[in-house]
């Protein structure tokens, strides 16, 4: 098949994203597709679109010059108003398939997937529905807490509305402040002190308008993929110093994962089953990846937050988790788009 790997992007999270489409491309061309990697903010290099899937190809190459883009994505931002690059579209149109290696805003958060709904174009994870209420954290957790799905206490802050005071009249020290919408542990800050609390909003609303305060919870860091109806290996996630930040997940040797976790088989089943539970919820398609929280002193299980669109760089969980039960990234890869081509009626890929 003909398939475009969107990626980079302009949000916080561009440059794992550009990793994980590096990836995900070389993989999916070792599988036997036309795949072909893209900057969905900056759009693609040729004027010809029906000859990117034609001849040589080098993604590497591609992931350079993409990564050479970003230090003018600022000023990119500041000058125009619309979010496809040159061609992005008419890219994907011509492809089969739209492989998404997409994270953070503009990516995650359903808005790509709807613009690639309204033009007919099949696309891998789940819908923009529940894209968008899955990257919300505060959406999040009022369909957990309706649906009975446990997950830590929180409110809401809002920039220039919420104060620190007004916080802490609902909730009790230590807290962990999260942007909104936010991704790959950016912005986030544990907080022991009410001059912390300040401090962490004040990071949180420079990336976002919106921020949850969450009860902070002491306690052994878990995560599980669900590639359709299957619940994957629990990973275990220990820093080797802090909390589990955007340094500890990207840079090797910086965090122990272990997979299979070490946990009751009584507390992995309870995290299998609250992981299918908040697929049925969120109404996710595919696969997605949740986060827990195990709590130290009672073992009570927490879900955090789903990601829709999880992390495929080289230090990434999903991939860790397949390669526990022998899965190799390639075919994890071919995984991803089989499922996600499920969505689709499979006339749509016929002779193709």
């Amino acid at each position: 098949m003909k398939i475009v790997v969107l990626a980079a992007g302009n949000s916080s999270e561009r440059d794992v994203s550009i990793v994980s489409g590096t990836g995900i491309c070389k993989a999916l061309r070792t599988l036997g597709h036309k795949a072909v990697l893209a900057d969905v903010y900056f759009g693609i290099r040729k004027t010809d679109v029906s000859a990117v899937f034609e001849g040589d190809y080098d993604a590497e190459e591609e992931a350079a010059y993409i990564r050479s883009r970003t230090p003018f994505l600022e000023e990119e931002m500041k000058r125009r108003r619309h979010f496809f690059g040159p061609q992005i579209l008419e890219l994907c149109a011509a492809a089969d398939m739209v492989f998404l290696a997409l994270h953070g805003m503009n990516g995650e958060d359903g808005r790509v997937q709807a613009a690639l709904d309204l033009h007919g174009i099949p696309y891998t994870g789940t819908d923009y529905i529940s894209s968008a209420l899955a990257m919300d954290k505060t959406r999040t957790k009022q369909l957990f807490l309706a649906h009975d799905i446990p997950t830590p206490k929180s409110v809401t802050a809002y920039r220039g509305c919420t104060t620190a005071e007004k916080i802490l009249e609902e909730l009790h020290l230590p807290l962990i402040v999260k942007p909104q919408c936010g991704g790959s542990s950016i912005g986030i800050t544990i907080c022991h002190t009410r001059e912390e609390l300040e401090n962490g909003l004040e990071l949180a609303f420079a990336l976002e308008e919106a921020a949850i305060v969450e009860v902070f919870v002491e306690g052994r860091e878990l995560t599980a993929a669900v590639l359709g109806d299957e619940v994957y290996p629990i990973v275990e996630i220990t820093p080797r110093e802090g909390f589990y930040d955007y340094t500890n997940k990207y840079k090797p040797g910086m965090t122990i994962e272990t997979c299979p976790a070490d946990i009751p088989a009584e507390k992995a089943e309870e995290i299998r089953e609250i992981a299918l539970r908040a697929n049925r919820v969120l109404g996710i398609q595919a696969y997605v990846r949740y986060d827990f929280i195990m709590r130290n002193k009672t073992g009570k299980i927490y879900c955090l937050e789903a990601n829709t669109l999880p992390g495929m760089t080289p230090t990434s969980l999903v991939p860790l988790e397949a390669k526990t039960l022998g899965i190799s990234y390639e075919e994890l890869c071919g995984r991803l788009l089989d499922l996600s081509m499920k969505k689709y009626d499979q006339s749509l890929f016929e002779g193709k």
